[in-house]
């Protein structure tokens, strides 16, 4: 969430920016009335028990009945406040809750996916001899992906990844960690990207897929986009979509030492998603599905290090497609295609030649101090001042490179050839 100082010394421009994201600008008068209502609540309230305290002093040296009195009715006006205040600070709360993050300044406008910015296309796209298949004919074809048995057992948006696929899938997995535990790639990824950033290496983590609601909550996927989250009701469980979800509430309610940061994990989890915004897109196949598994980058990093940060995550997103030799682009997100905690944000699509098309297959955002004001994650910078942290993640792989790998890498014969930097993870028997 917003820092409520914040927005209360900078009102027209919180509501120019969350504009922008195509949020009720609205929001902001109404939390500010309610705060401000607030406010003379709870001035009232620490008046009316300063005057409570002083009768009270005097009822215990003189016990007279108006003084008893007095204290009856204070008590009960007191009561009565803040039982009000109550009520106002849990509806102030709720609107402070739909306020999104700000944009940064150098998010590009626009109203949809439609108007993100191509920033620049790397690779070059194979070219075949023959037409292309898409990834779902070539891999039912090979038997590698079931999607008719995984609807007989779970519906649709479900999917077997068989033999090839499924090795694939542990090959991306473990040639993706042996680089981000490595602090000379690491290095060398910052070096080439001129970026000041920190050389530390990510710790792995298998988190939980089950969270509370608070975490939900303070990640800030509940007030917004609740309906694609599976909720255990009898539980008050949560599914995550995405390890970021269980990752970055790790340290809720705790202070970092500055030298501790940046605190970088790579997490790896299955990820749930109902799509209930995708209605009658990509049914076909297993792009856009409700399960799948992902390795995903997560930071909590200084305010003032945190561009750079989210900079890295694009790099090495960037530096291991490049070693999958897959053509891809890189997207600058628009504004109003932004989610609710993120300030600033950039996706890679990948080339599918089957389908002639770019789809996406990573994204990494960052959501400045949006999702640690609601975590209550801080750290004491070198002064001992304390701090909000700033929170960035990305995508290492999901299963959609997966799908881009058969595209990209089909013969004639109508089998598929390996990358070469997947060779030594790849068990060949299969």
């Amino acid at each position: 969430m917003l820092d409520v100082k914040f927005i209360r010394e900078n009102s027209e421009a919180v509501k120019e920016g969350i504009a922008k994201k195509k949020a009720d600008p609205k929001l902001v008068d109404s939390f500010l009335r309610l705060d401000e209502e607030w406010r003379t609540k709870v001035a009232a309230i620490d008046q009316l028990r300063s005057e409570h305290n002083l009768n009270n002093n005097e009822l215990a040296k003189h016990r007279t009945d108006d003084l008893i009195s007095k204290a009856e009715i204070l008590k009960k006006q007191l009561t009565k406040l803040e039982e009000e205040e109550k009520d106002i600070k849990e509806h102030r709360q709720a609107k402070l809750n739909l306020i999104p993050n700000l944009p940064q300044t150098d998010v590009p406008l626009g109203k949809d996916e439609s108007e993100n910015q191509v920033i620049k296309e790397v690779g070059e796209k194979p070219k075949f001899d023959f037409d292309p298949k898409d990834y779902l004919s070539l891999a039912e074809k090979l038997g590698i992906i079931d999607i008719k048995r995984a609807a007989k057992v779970s519906g649709s948006r479900f999917g077997y990844l068989l033999g090839t696929a499924a090795l694939l899938e542990f090959a991306l997995i473990n040639f993706a960690l042996k680089r981000l535990l490595d602090e000379n790639y690491i290095s060398k990824i910052i070096k080439k990207n001129n970026l000041n950033v920190s050389n530390k290496v990510f710790t792995p983590v298998i988190p939980p897929v089950l969270i509370n609601r608070k975490s939900m909550w303070g990640m800030g996927y509940l007030d917004q986009g609740a309906d694609e989250i599976y909720h255990l009701e009898k539980d008050d469980l949560y599914l995550v979509g995405t390890a970021e979800q269980s990752l970055g509430t790790m340290h809720q309610d705790e202070s970092f030492k500055e030298s501790e940061l940046p605190k970088r994990y790579v997490g790896f989890s299955t990820c749930f998603r109902r799509e209930a915004g995708s209605y009658g897109k990509d049914t076909k196949g297993i792009l856009r599905v409700h399960q799948f598994n992902k390795l995903e980058m997560f930071s909590f990093a200084a305010p003032e290090t945190s561009e750079e940060e989210h900079k890295l995550f694009l790099a090495v997103e960037e530096a291991l497609m490049q070693e999958l030799e897959i053509p891809y682009r890189v997207m600058k997100i628009c504004a109003g295609d932004l989610g609710a905690p993120a300030a600033a944000k950039f996706d890679i699509e990948t080339w599918f030649p089957g389908e002639n098309i770019y789809r996406e297959t990573h994204s990494t955002s960052n959501c400045t101090d949006y999702q640690a004001r609601r975590l209550n994650v801080r750290y004491k910078d070198k002064t001992g001042k304390t701090n909000f942290v700033h929170t960035v993640n990305g995508t290492v792989f999901s299963q959609r490179p997966i799908l881009a790998i058969i595209e990209n890498n089909q013969t004639r014969e109508g089998g598929v050839s390996i990358p070469k930097s997947l060779a030594p993870y790849f068990d060949k028997s299969n």
